[in-house]
């Protein structure tokens, strides 16, 4: 461990240039192979958007701002959150249909929330038409509500 290590210095007068990188003029590219400059390409196009009636699009979200204004009225959460939605689907054509259940069979707004929620969902700008299907399988449990209900219902 006591070696001594020893630095050499060599002066120099000039220092020969690095050999420069060559590019080979490109061929014409055809219309469907990738442009030479791809940074121009990419900063050209446009974003693509979501589809209106995917999720993320504009109308999905739409339908389901509609569906979180419907509260259950023995409980004090939106149908959304207490997981009563099972599904919404949107079509291009502005067909909205929402797969729902309740929170049980005897519940007593059974005859009038899938009503509730048709009228809801139908008066959504750029939904045409809406249709509810009402399904009991699978059962609802409170396992299917979002954290935030189970916080606003002290399940938390």
């Amino acid at each position: 461990m006591n070696e001594e290590h020893s630095i050499a210095i060599e002066e120099v007068s000039a220092v020969e240039a690095p050999p420069r990188a060559r590019v080979d003029a490109a061929p014409v590219a055809a219309p469907t192979e990738r442009k030479r400059d791809y940074l121009e390409g990419f900063l050209a196009q446009k974003p693509v958007g979501d589809a209106p009636g995917e999720p993320g699009g504009a109308l999905y979200e739409a339908v389901v701002d509609a569906l979180k204004q419907i509260y259950d009225p023995e409980i004090p959460v939106n149908i959304y959150d207490l997981g009563l939605i099972y599904g919404v689907d949107v079509t291009s054509d502005g067909h909205a249909v929402v797969t729902m259940t309740l929170t049980t069979p005897n519940c007593p707004v059974a005859e009038s929330m899938p009503m509730e929620v048709e009228l809801r969902v139908g008066a959504v700008p750029g939904v045409g038409t809406s249709e509810v299907n009402l399904v009991w399988d699978p059962a609802w449990d409170p396992q299917k509500m979002s954290d935030d209900a189970k916080l606003e219902l002290g399940m938390l």
